[in-house]
């Protein structure tokens, strides 16, 4: 994994590293397939998370942690899909908004959550070196994660609110690729947002009398 560390070429002035570049297009596909609610989102969300890990491990154990926890819930999201896929008119899941309870439930998990690993992070200086912004992005991903692989529209948002942070961070991480890739993100999240928005609001119409379920 060592050739994956060294540099692939220079962006304004920013050295992009292999592993970098190469997880993150990876992270890009995985969204815009889960854009387009393909099972397929969750291996590849799992290979990036495997080139991500070997970016940070040995200087940012935070970020490398941070990886393997996404894997983790790569595997339960392709399980979670894979049980629900077929509910919707087009063979794949049906998104849907959470409810007032999974929102509350998701907002307090990601606060307690963002507090008690930055804290951990302030502790252990070794596993970040900016605490709050990087328990921020690990928990939220998480969340966003989460709510993804329960059909969510609301993980949108989340990925929305890890972006705003996520931007700055990786550009003064040094991980400049990290930073592009998170603009593009960007854009995705809100057509993305907007396309499982409308097909909740259709999943959601009730079946008229008379019609054909």
């Amino acid at each position: 994994m060592n050739s994956l560390n060294t540099e692939a070429f220079t962006l304004f002035g920013q050295h992009i590293l292999w592993s970098d570049m190469t997880g993150n297009l990876f992270g890009l596909a995985a969204l815009a397939l889960g854009w387009r609610r393909s099972l397929l989102t969750w291996p590849v969300q799992l290979v990036s998370g495997l080139i991500l890990f070997a970016a940070f491990y040995g200087h940012l154990a935070g970020s490398a942690g941070k990886q393997v926890v996404v894997m983790a819930v790569a595997v339960y999201g392709f399980w979670q899909w894979s049980r629900n896929r077929g509910k919707a008119a087009d063979g794949h899941i049906a998104p849907r908004f959470a409810t007032w309870r999974e929102r509350a439930v998701m907002i307090a998990a990601a606060a307690a959550g963002t507090v008690a690993v930055a804290l951990l992070f302030t502790a252990y200086p070794s596993l970040s070196w900016d605490p709050w912004p990087d328990a921020y992005i690990f928990v939220g991903t998480i969340v966003a994660m989460y709510a993804q692989a329960k059909g969510m529209v609301e993980f949108w948002i989340a990925w929305l609110l890890v972006d705003v942070v996520g931007v700055p961070l990786n550009f003064a991480g040094g991980y400049a690729f990290s930073g592009f890739v998170y603009v593009i993100y960007g854009a995705l999240v809100l057509w993305g947002m907007r396309d499982w928005w409308l097909r909740s609001r259709e999943n959601a119409r009730p079946v008229l009398e008379g019609t054909p379920a």
